[in-house]
């Protein structure tokens, strides 16, 4: 079996990655637009038309931004629980509301929204199969509605997505702990976040928060605590443009590795404007 797996960008403006198989070709988030994911796409050799299915980890717009414009155009089936539904459905009804043009007229009934999506709703901790990919969903700590982690179970690895999480859960360390491909968040350095003159006190505290985001540091501690043989790579996302720099998470956590004796990890900093090279499993 052949496992293909792309990063197609992550970072506060925007996340997506792609997952091929040989039965299944799937986007975890889709939150650049249709057309930035079809270029992104493009780069690979690959189409949205020829996708099997799209998940969700949750409804902030910067892993939903594109996905009415690819899942109603190319029925794409979409997999979230009913939390991420409902706050989906919401955000995409407020925008179009506030927008008020001829184009998006009559657009506006949540029940519509829901009836333009081939939804297939799952509960939180559950698992399904898309093709010959099983996938395992476990809860993660965000200020969303039922956000979530995914670990995605292929005959030739298993590819874990832990980003967007204020503090680090038992359960996400039992969970991601399976994964030989991991992509976890270092959104920020918390010195770097404190001093930020753009960002609000409130803002900060969000950040900071336990349903917020976590740091390089603590991103490094929890490699620390999950690290095994079948790690074999590590993705750093979801950095913060004026809060993080690649280089600076990319040193916290190869401190880290070379700490922990963990040489056998590769370790890559995704970026939000360009893919990543795609990883073959």
């Amino acid at each position: 079996m052949s496992v293909h797996f792309t990063i197609l960008g992550s970072g506060s403006s925007g996340n997506c990655a792609y997952v091929e198989t040989d039965e299944s070709r799937i986007l975890v988030d889709a939150g650049f637009s249709p057309l930035q994911i079809r270029k992104r796409l493009a780069a690979l050799g690959r189409t949205p038309e020829n996708l099997t299915a799209i998940l969700i980890t949750h409804e902030h717009s910067d892993h939903i931004s594109g996905l009415l414009g690819l899942a109603d155009k190319f029925h794409i089936p979409v997999y979230c629980n009913r939390g991420t539904q409902d706050g989906t459905v919401w955000a995409f009804k407020t925008k179009w509301e506030s927008k008020k043009t001829a184009a998006l007229a009559g657009l506006d009934g949540t029940a519509h929204l829901r009836a333009k999506i081939d939804w297939r709703l799952f509960d939180t901790g559950s698992g399904f199969e898309i093709g010959d990919v099983a996938v395992e969903t476990f809860s993660i700590p965000h200020d969303a509605q039922d956000p979530v982690g995914f670990i995605l179970r292929t005959a030739a690895g298993n590819i874990g997505f832990a980003t967007d999480l204020g503090h680090v859960t038992k359960l996400v360390l039992d969970r991601i702990r399976a994964a030989n491909v991991l992509v976890l968040e270092s959104n920020h350095d918390v010195k770097m976040l404190q001093d930020c003159p753009r960002r609000s006190w409130a803002l900060k505290q969000r950040i900071l928060g336990r349903h917020g985001h976590i740091s390089n540091a603590t991103a490094a501690e929890t490699a620390a605590q999950i690290m095994s043989a079948g790690l074999k790579q590590l993705y750093l996302a979801h950095l913060s443009r004026e809060c993080n720099k690649p280089e600076l998470a990319q040193h916290v956590m190869a401190e880290q590795l070379h700490h922990i004796g963990a040489n056998h990890v590769r370790l890559q900093v995704a970026a939000q404007d360009v893919p990543c090279e795609t990883l073959s499993l």
